[in-house]
């Protein structure tokens, strides 16, 4: 079992950053793909970005490349989302997700609970 912690969402103006972290604890995540997946009011969840278990391979929605950034920390068993140049319709919750040797995503075998971010105009 792996569990998922987000942090560091907020309400920011647009034009501005956030970092958001997903912390995990009861294994490692060396072995899984971490993706970061958005909820936003009336919409389905959709992947933004993915980092394969290996770190060499990553997926960015065409919407946010150039502005957002995945990175992992195998060692503190955390990944990292940071957002650049947000705009509103980055508003979501923002859930953090676990793929077993996802290369770079494949489906999410365990969840975070989310962190919500808001973007003002």
């Amino acid at each position: 079992q792996v569990q998922l912690v987000e942090s560091g969402g907020g309400l920011v103006q647009a034009g501005g950053s956030l970092r958001l972290s997903c912390a995990a604890s009861g294994r490692s995540i060396s072995s899984f793909a971490m993706g970061w997946f958005r909820q936003a009011p009336g919409k389905e969840r959709e992947l933004v970005v993915a980092i394969s278990w290996k770190g060499g391979n990553t997926y960015y929605k065409d919407s946010v490349k150039g502005r957002f950034t995945i990175s992992r920390d195998n060692a503190k068993n955390t990944v990292y989302l940071q957002m650049n140049s947000l705009k509103p319709e980055d508003t979501g919750v923002y859930l953090c997700a676990a793929d077993f040797y996802g290369d770079p995503w494949g489906a999410a075998d365990y969840w975070g609970q989310g962190t919500q971010v808001t973007v003002s105009s």
